[in-house]
């Protein structure tokens, strides 16, 4: 009989840890953000603004489970810079970019977190990933414009200029 006690005593024993875990209120994720606008501008507003609506639609409620801390920098590589070093400070567990500028002065001040860009165009020809399926690396993110998609509007283009010289050599 004693051994059962013994064996009952050690399974609560290694079960308290857990329950101890569950109960523990969740923890607020930090995510850093810095804009490559004035904070008055009107598009960094909204951007910024449409960025929360959507972590709101994930359940991502501000103040609640995530705290977002958004910078505004314009086009000042010292203030961008100066910035990041205040979000990392500040322990973010994720960092956004909105551009290419932004996010080549980040991706070398930023590492061990993630860092999501949004707005930038060839992230592949910048440097930022090796590949969009698989960027590798701390970095991932939105590509606004890829330069294959470039090379197919040329070749729409150049399909519907032959179509519009073929009806009009018709039309004739």
């Amino acid at each position: 009989m004693r051994r059962r006690e013994f064996l009952s005593a050690l399974g609560g024993a290694a079960a308290w840890p857990l329950e101890a875990r569950a109960q523990q209120p969740e923890r607020i994720r930090k995510i850093g953000v810095v804009m490559a606008y004035k904070e008055s501008d009107p598009n960094g507003q909204v951007q910024v603004e449409a960025f929360r609506q959507q972590l709101r639609k994930l359940g991502w409620m501000e103040g609640s489970n995530v705290q977002i801390d958004v910078r505004y920098a314009a086009d000042d590589p010292a203030g961008i810079r100066a910035l990041a070093v205040e979000l990392l400070g500040r322990g973010p567990d994720l960092m956004v970019s909105n551009s290419n500028f932004v996010t080549s002065i980040l991706q070398s001040e930023v590492r061990g977190i993630p860092l999501v860009f949004v707005s930038v165009s060839d992230p592949i020809g910048s440097g930022f990933v090796k590949d969009l399926a698989r960027p590798g690396g701390n970095v991932t993110g939105f590509a606004n414009f890829q330069p294959s998609m470039g090379q197919m509007a040329g070749e729409a283009e150049r399909h519907c200029t032959e179509s519009r010289a073929r009806w009009a050599r018709a039309a004739s």
